[in-house]
């Protein structure tokens, strides 16, 4: 039924509850699995050099988060694809989601930020609410 999954991971406990959950449906489906990670960027660039320089930035601090996704697909005899960007993460999931086909989208419902969430809005609910296709929100 799910023959692309794609996982967005920011790093909290939640998204690796949700990774579980993807891991677990990917390898019952025989599906291809991706997980992004996205580094926002609060503001707009100027030069190219602001960019490669946030793509370098997300790359060291995302990079934990990578290997612990592939320890646990290893685990669970999943072959894990790993795209870590930098930009806005509601944006660049829904995008990477749409370019990929997936089938499903695999997002934990809190992120790191508990404030942020409450004032603006959680990135789970816009993805939610924008995704071309269904979504599962761990809790």
């Amino acid at each position: 039924m799910f023959n692309k999954i794609l996982h967005a991971n920011d790093g909290s406990e939640h998204a690796f509850h949700a990774l579980s959950l993807a891991l677990a449906i990917a390898r019952q489906n025989n599906s291809a699995l991706h997980m992004v990670s996205v580094e926002e960027i609060d503001y707009m660039p100027e030069f190219i050099e602001e960019i490669r320089e946030e793509t370098r930035t997300a790359a060291r601090r995302f990079h934990k988060v990578v290997q612990r996704a592939r320890v646990m697909a290893e685990e669970q005899h999943v072959k894990l694809k790993t795209h870590v960007i930098a930009g806005h993460a509601v944006r660049d999931i829904l995008t990477l989601a749409t370019d990929l086909n997936v089938d499903l989208l695999v997002i934990g419902g809190t992120g790191h930020s508990a404030f942020y969430e409450r004032m603006l809005g959680s990135t789970a609910a816009r993805v939610t609410h924008l995704a071309p296709c269904p979504v599962l929100v761990a809790k």
